[in-house]
C-alpha cells in the first residue's frame, strides 16, 4: 500500500511530531494551511490504509504513525528498483550517479558509504 503525495506530506509531519492532535498537525504546515476538513479526510484515509491510528481523549484524537519512516521509504525505493531497473541495484546506482547532479565530493562520500557497507558484509 502506498501514500499519495498529500498523505506523504501529512505523514512527514506526523513522523516528526511522533504523536499529534489535529491542531498540532495543522500548525506544522506552512502557509497557506490546508482546511481542517482536508487534514481530517487525509487522516481517515491513512487510518483506513493502516498507516496511522489514534487514541481518543474525550472528543479529541491523538494520532500516531503505525509505519516507521525508514521502513516506508526503503519499501518505496525497493519497489522503484524492482519496477524500473529490472530488480538490479547496480542499474539503479548507475542511473542515480549519472543522471543526478552529484558533485565530486558527494560521489566520494557515496563511495565511502559503499566501501563501509562492503567491509561490514
Amino acid at each position: 500500500m502506498q501514500l499519495s503525495k498529500t498523505e506523504e506530506e501529512l505523514m512527514n509531519h506526523l513522523w516528526k511530531l511522533e504523536k499529534a492532535f489535529m491542531k498540532d498537525l495543522l500548525k506544522a504546515y506552512p502557509e497557506p494551511k490546508p482546511a481542517n476538513t482536508t487534514v481530517a479526510t487525509l487522516l481517515k484515509r491513512m487510518t483506513d490504509k493502516g498507516f496511522v491510528t489514534y487514541t481518543k481523549f474525550g472528543n479529541s484524537r491523538q494520532y500516531y504513525p503505525l509505519v516507521n519512516k525508514k521502513d516506508y521509504f526503503a519499501k518505496h525505493v525497493n519497489g522503484l528498483i524492482k519496477n524500473f531497473f529490472n530488480n538490479s541495484s547496480s542499474q539503479f546506482a548507475s542511473f542515480f550517479t549519472k543522471e543526478t547532479d552529484l558533485s565530486k565530493s558527494e560521489l566520494e562520500a557515496l563511495r565511502s558509504i559503499i566501501d563501509n557497507e562492503i567491509k561490514n558484509k
